[in-house]
């Protein structure tokens, strides 16, 4: 390890006016956001790369991170999505055989600040007792008075669409990565593929890789693109996939959700699942300090399975406010009996909050892929 007083000084301020001190291992500057937890005890690479952490500064609350490096193969996305990671220790020596560098290179690579040395306890701990709070780390100064007015300017994510700042710019289809695509032959020509139009939201790289293990061709759709021109592809499927912000601030994702409905069998994952939700004229509401780790446990409502679950959100769909809607819940959370799962009566459509590509996480609920493309077959008469 580098010793402490070689590394550049950093500062955490929260908007109550708590403060963490400690060093900087990687990045310089200050950045702003929300700050959250991640409970996983692995993982740091998929959570820096998820683009549903856009707009966040996340705490990892098991103590020592850095330990197997980065790889290539590992990534959610094409950037660290996260403002800043903060951690307890920072493990600079790294020893995996995949690792191609090491955290903190990596941090570098995208001028991301990494901050250890600072009781990741005590910050969860506060989180859990006040909620998710906005915050700055800054290396550049110790003023509090300077970054507290920063951090009172910073908008609160409730209300803000996060969405453009991850979505795609123009489609393309997904053949063991991203590929170019002509939207007058989109797909591949290999007839016993299920054709999937994923609406990218921020889609994490390892859906795409279930969908396509799954028997899948899977073309991604930017979050802002027509019902009209998705459905002119004719897709067997639609998937509406995670993202980060507040779900009713999409309002544009909302109305071509409701307008596919019906049209294509559909599957949502967590901001997908709450676009549903809405789109069937229910709400959403904010969770106190969210779910992010990878031991969340849902109860499936069906077979009275309990399934460990990968999860990363902070909003949820209200229960009372989907009363009179055509859907059957299907998955509750048994922490705080949220909604985590929904499926339609009348037509071919259901959703889970929870990730069930499982990266980081566990795979008990990798099972829904399966269910999506026997959804799609079955309407396909195959």
């Amino acid at each position: 390890m580098i010793s402490p007083w070689k590394k550049s000084r950093a500062i955490l301020l929260l908007e109550d006016g708590t403060v963490f001190r400690g060093h900087a291992f990687a990045g310089q500057g200050r950045t702003l956001g929300e700050v959250v937890f991640n409970t996983s005890m692995t993982g740091y690479q998929e959570v820096l790369t998820d683009p549903s952490y856009k707009g966040q500064i996340v705490a990892m609350t098991y103590p020592l991170m850095g330990t197997y490096g980065i790889n290539d193969q590992d990534l959610e996305s094409s950037a660290i999505q996260v403002e800043a990671l903060l951690v307890k220790e920072y493990q600079e020596f790294t020893s995996n055989w995949r690792s191609t560098r090491s955290l903190a290179d990596f941090l570098n690579e995208h001028e991301k600040i990494g901050m250890e040395g600072i009781d990741t306890r005590a910050l969860t701990r506060h989180i859990r007792l006040t909620g998710a709070l906005r915050g700055v780390v800054a290396t550049d100064t110790d003023n509090v008075k300077e970054l507290m007015e920063q951090v009172q300017a910073f908008p609160a994510l409730s209300g803000v669409d996060l969405v453009q700042q991850v979505t795609c710019r123009k489609p393309y289809r997904w053949v063991s990565g991203p590929q170019k695509v002509d939207l007058g032959q989109p797909w591949a020509p290999l007839e016993s593929h299920l054709r999937v139009a994923a609406i990218d939201c921020g889609i994490k790289y390892n859906i795409l890789r279930k969908l396509e293990q799954s028997g899948c061709q899977v073309v991604v759709f930017p979050a802002d693109t027509p019902p009209s021109v998705i459905l002119e592809t004719q897709p067997d499927g639609i998937f509406i996939s995670n993202g980060p912000g507040d779900p009713s601030a999409v309002h544009y994702v909302i109305d071509t959700v409701g307008k596919l409905l019906g049209k294509k069998p559909v599957f949502g994952i967590c901001l997908g699942h709450q676009m549903m939700g809405l789109a069937l004229g229910g709400k959403t509401f904010k969770l106190k300090f969210g779910h992010r780790g990878g031991n969340q446990p849902v109860k499936d409502l069906t077979t009275g399975k309990v399934e460990i679950t990968s999860q990363n959100h902070g909003f949820c769909v209200a229960v009372d406010s989907l009363e009179g809607a055509p859907v059957r819940l299907t998955h509750v959370n048994l922490n705080d009996n949220t909604l985590e799962g929904m499926e339609h009566l009348e037509i071919p459509a259901f959703s889970v909050q929870y990730h069930p590509e499982a990266a980081p996480g566990p795979h008990d609920a990798s099972y829904l892929f399966e269910r999506f493309t026997n959804l799609m077959k079955k309407c396909k008469g195959n």
